[in-house]
C-alpha cells in the first residue's frame, strides 16, 4: 500500500539568504511537512537528500510525498515541492528504529573553547538576513572574508527562538555557517546549494537545546562547483548529523 501527503507550508522570511530561503532551513521545512504522515510509524529519520530545483520564494510551498508499502524495519519516502505550480524541491527521506549493534565514534567534535569564551560574530543582514535567528560564535582563528589559509569554519550555533536540537534543526545547522570558501575569500560571492544530503545519528532522537558545535570545509571546488562537507555536534561532543552539499559557484562578487 502506498501513502501519500499533501501539506502547505510556507518558509518564514527571516530564514532567507541571498538567492531566496536558506537552503537547509527548507530542507527542514520539507522534511517536517512529510515527516508526520510518512514516517513508517515514527521511526526516527537517518537520511535526507534535498535537491533545489530554484530558489525557494514566499510563496505558499507545496509539499507533496509518497511512501511506498514500508519493511519492518525501514520506511522510505520521496518528496517535491512546488511553488506557483512549478517543482523547487525534489527530495528523499530514509527512516529507521534503533536496533542493536556495535557503537563507534569516528568523528570527535573539535578541541575548541566553549561557546561562552568564543565572541559573537556579526554578519551584515545584507550577506546573510537568516543570521539573526541564530548566535554564531567562530571557535577557531578562521573567519568568514578573512583570507585565510583553509577553506574550514568552526563555530558554536544556537537558535535564538530556543528551537530545540532535533532532526529539522540540525538539518538546518549543517548549512547555517558561510560557505567554507568564504575563510579562504576576502569579497564574498554568491555559493548556493544544489543539493543537502544529511546523515543523522541516534543522538538526535534526545531532542537536545542550546549550542550545537558546528564545523564546514570544502573539500574540492572547481569549474564552477564546490564540494562542502559538514558535521553537527551536541554541547556535551555527540555527535548529530554529518553532511555534504553541492554548491554553485558563481562567477563574480555578490
Amino acid at each position: 500500500m502506498t501513502t501519500t501527503t499533501d501539506t502547505e507550508t510556507r518558509i518564514d522570511p527571516e530564514w532567507w539568504s541571498w538567492e531566496g530561503a536558506h537552503g537547509g532551513h527548507a530542507a527542514a521545512v520539507a522534511l517536517t511537512a512529510v515527516r508526520e504522515r510518512l514516517a513508517g510509524g515514527g521511526r526516527p529519520v537517518r537520511t535526507l537528500t534535498t535537491h533545489f530545483l530554484a530558489p525557494v520564494a514566499a510563496d505558499p510551498l507545496h509539499v507533496s510525498g509518497t511512501a511506498p508499502s514500508t519493511g519492518r524495519r525501514t520506511a522510505a519516502c520521496v518528496f517535491t515541492g512546488h511553488q506557483n505550480g512549478a517543482p523547487v524541491l525534489l527530495g528523499s527521506a530514509l527512516f529507521g528504529p534503533d536496533r542493536s549493534g556495535p557503537a563507534h565514534a569516528g568523528q570527535p567534535a573539535p578541541d575548541v573553547p566553549g561557546p561562552h569564551d568564543c565572541p559573537p560574530l556579526r554578519l551584515q543582514p545584507w550577506l546573510a538576513p537568516f543570521a539573526q535567528r541564530v548566535d554564531i560564535r567562530p571557535a577557531t582563528a578562521d573567519l568568514p572574508l578573512a583570507g585565510g589559509p583553509r577553506a574550514e569554519l568552526v563555530a558554536w550555533v544556537r537558535f535564538a527562538d530556543g528551537q530545540v536540537l532535533d532532526a529539522a534543526g540540525v538539518t538546518t545547522l549543517t548549512d547555517v555557517l558561510p560557505p567554507a570558501l568564504f575563510a579562504r575569500w576576502r569579497t564574498p560571492r554568491p555559493v548556493p546549494t544544489a543539493e543537502l544530503t544529511v546523515h543523522f545519528t541516534d543522538a538526535v532522537e534526545d531532542a537536545l537545546d542550546g549550542w550545537a558545535l558546528v564545523r564546514i570545509r570544502t573539500d574540492h571546488a572547481g569549474g564552477g562547483w564546490a564540494v562542502d562537507d559538514s558535521a553537527v555536534w551536541s554541547a556535551d561532543g555527540r555527535l548529530l548529523a554529518l553532511g555534504r552539499q553541492a554548491r554553485v559557484v558563481r562567477a563574480g562578487p555578490a
